[in-house]
């Protein structure tokens, strides 16, 4: 504007009127007005599709976050398990002389709640015949219910003779902490809990001790470890596939579990997610294995496949050094001391039966249960981020087209375009771009971001160009006969006041529909003929543009200077916009390549703007970058055939670029995931390791 300012008035000596005209016609245009409000009905329309999959989005912008997210810390009950916990009678491992396995399984069920019972009180209660047979012949005098801190139930009562009895059931280490006798038993009883975690079974130790003196507060006698049961909680039936998904999204699942590392070993192993985690200790630097001694513990969180014996706040470190990687970090939780990893998160998920504690504050709240909601909830956010980013790219073209070309046109042939005409091609095209918020897009493959270099530089070069096909559509229409000699029509060359008239909206109908017609192409990856947009974009376009044709053609404003043209250069312009529309891809295909730093590599050696091969061959790339890192990391014989030739080398280049996310991942499977996978293998099948050779190939 500064510029114009200058050029017309103190150079061109224009009047003052038409020099706020045209003044105004770059402040309307140059003002991407709809913005606000088109991004703000994607995201709000979004939100309601991710609330229908089972993801209740509490902030907007955590939409954008989780189209980002790259590593998801993820609970192993309840969300990779069913939290459908059972006991096997026949394994429960008896400490205390003449009690049966019968009685263990009843002093369980005492210690558990008859109702309101959490996953564990539900299985131990399942166990009896009927489940009031936990209060059968006894009276409850004071029940303690579970707490974070000390891990167990316990509860006082007074069996059918008058005597008070106290039974506690809880975390084995807790238990044991109580036993008159702990060191006498405590190698027996972790060595049992070591072998019930080899099978991926959880520990519960069962206690209980005498209250003489009959009071509640009294202390009572020593306690006697009676026994440990067996719990076994089954993954999901999806929970392998899901994972297998969140890799192929580039997104990183660690399991964070309060469990023992056994069970979160074997629990990763079964579920393909890798056996490569390490005890909370590790966090602090405490309790490193020798091959990772050196390791700094940031390197060690970013590798790991998980943690096990993770309390909440282990949880909150584990989040804030992956943050300092710069990675985008969601965290799932339910509990009430998860809350502040859940803030601190990029993306908080309180999972289904949170509690309100961590719901507050989470982003997203999940009402169904398991991680597939959240893989989905993934696909979705960056679906709906892929429509913000289009119609961003969009609206900066735009934005430059009408500021650049209207203000050539004013400088160059004293051209002032009506700024009433402005506001209309912003009511018609910006109002009916707000369907693009239900527009089919493809999400991103990888976690996306808003690449500001990347918009602005393809929203200047598209806008530029557009700008000027209109400055050479007014040269050839204002100062050349071409158009009348080629097609038949009045000649708009001379300089009457009335072929002014009929010039605007000739140029308004040539703004109008081809800057439209840009959302075809900032919405796809490819060709915009390709990849077949949604219905009401199609039909907001059709609509928009058959108004803005009927005005062109029709229009007879005196108060905004502009005469219809008639349906013959109304045709004219329709042929002129479509045949230049074509380039267009053509310059977006030519700046992402130059973006990527390997332009002419990328269009010369690849030719994928031009293959024929689905998606532009980009199977076939993921597929030989995959058989490279399974044999860079030893999982699978080298091909001789794998780099046939320059060609082959520079696609695997270029994916191992577009996919550094999952090279990341893949680095993970060394040394220790493989090691993992052969040490449980040994466990299960209850082979000799000695008799194995200990050498591992990586």
């Amino acid at each position: 504007m500064f510029i114009e300012i200058i050029v017309m008035y103190p150079i061109q000596h224009r009047a003052y009127r038409p020099g706020i005209d045209n003044l105004l016609v770059l402040l309307i245009g140059g003002i991407p007005i709809a913005m606000p409000t088109v991004l703000s009905v994607t995201m709000a329309i979004g939100s309601h599709r991710l609330s229908q999959q089972g993801a209740i989005t509490k902030r907007m912008t955590a939409i954008e976050e989780m189209a980002g997210m790259d590593v998801l810390c993820s609970d192993k009950t309840g969300t990779l398990t069913l939290n459908k916990l059972s006991v096997d009678k026949n394994l429960i491992e008896v400490f205390e002389k003449g009690v049966t396995q019968d009685q263990v399984i009843l002093m369980a069920a005492r210690a558990s709640r008859i109702e309101n019972q959490d996953a564990i009180d539900t299985a131990i209660v399942g166990m009896l015949g009927d489940p009031k047979e936990a209060r059968a012949g006894i009276q409850e005098i004071h029940f303690l219910p579970f707490n974070p801190t000390d891990k167990r139930t316990a509860l006082t009562y007074i069996d059918s003779d008058g005597k008070m009895y106290r039974v506690s059931k809880g975390a084995p280490e807790q238990i044991l902490n109580l036993a008159y006798n702990k060191s006498e038993i405590a190698q027996k009883v972790h060595i049992v809990i070591d072998k019930f975690a080899e099978r991926g079974f959880r520990s519960l130790g069962v206690a209980y001790q005498d209250v003489p003196d009959g009071r509640k507060e009294s202390p009572g006698s020593p306690w006697h470890f009676v026994a440990l049961l067996p719990l076994f909680d089954p993954p999901r039936h999806d929970s392998a596939e899901t994972i297998q998904r969140a890799l192929n999204l580039g997104v990183n699942v660690k399991m964070i579990t309060g469990d023992q590392l056994a069970i979160g070993k074997e629990t990763g192993r079964r579920l393909g997610m890798g056996t490569n985690m390490y005890p909370s200790s590790a966090l602090l630097g405490q309790n490193k294995d020798e091959s990772i001694a050196d390791l700094p513990v940031d390197d060690l969180i970013e590798k790991a496949d998980g943690f096990a014996g993770v309390f909440p706040e282990h949880k909150y470190e584990i989040v804030k050094r992956l943050q300092a990687r710069k990675h985008i970090c969601g965290m799932t939780g339910d509990g009430v001391n998860d809350a502040p990893a859940l803030k601190k998160a990029d993306i908080g998920i309180a999972v289904a039966d949170a509690t309100d504690a961590a719901r507050s504050a989470s982003d997203i709240v999940l009402t169904e249960p398991g991680l597939s909601v959240i893989i989905s909830a993934v696909l979705t956010s960056r679906a709906i981020f892929q429509r913000m980013k289009n119609y961003t790219i969009y609206a900066v073209s735009i934005t430059i087209r009408i500021v650049l070309g209207f203000m050539l046109l004013a400088l160059i042939w004293e051209f002032d375009f009506p700024p009433f005409m402005v506001l209309i091609i912003a009511i018609l095209n910006d109002g009916t771009i707000m369907t693009i918020s239900k527009d089919r897009v493809k999400p991103s493959p990888l976690p996306d971001s808003w690449k500001l270099a990347e918009i602005f530089t393809t929203g200047v070069v598209l806008g530029g160009y557009l700008a000027m096909m209109t400055v050479i559509f007014f040269w050839a229409a204002y100062k050349t006969n071409f158009f009348p000699r080629v097609f038949h029509v009045k000649s708009l060359e001379k300089t009457a006041q009335d072929d002014f008239k009929m010039l605007a909206s000739a140029v308004y109908l040539q703004v109008s529909t081809i800057s439209q017609a840009l959302i075809f192409v900032t919405r796809s990856r490819s060709w915009s003929f390709v990849e077949r947009p949604g219905f009401l974009l199609v039909f907001a376009f059709l609509v928009a543009q058959l108004i803005a044709t009927l005005i062109a053609v029709y229009a007879d404003w005196g108060f905004t200077s502009i005469k219809g043209i008639g349906w013959g250069w109304a045709g004219i312009v329709w042929l002129y916009n479509i045949v230049f529309y074509f380039p267009l891809d053509i310059i977006k295909f030519f700046i992402r390549y130059a973006l990527s730093g390997k332009a002419w590599d990328l269009v010369i050696d690849q030719r994928i703007a031009f293959t024929r091969k689905k998606h532009f061959g980009k199977e076939e790339r993921e597929l030989k970058w995959a058989h490279a890192q399974r044999t860079l990391h030893g999982l699978q014989p080298p091909n001789a055939k794998l780099f046939p030739e320059k060609a082959g080398y520079n696609e695997l280049c270029q994916m191992a670029d577009e996919a550094k996310r999952r090279a990341e991942i893949a680095r993970l499977r060394e040394l220790h995931t493989l090691k993992g996978h052969v040490e449980s293998v040994v466990k299960l099948k209850g082979l000799d390791i000695d008799t194995i050779q200990q050498s591992y190939t990586v």
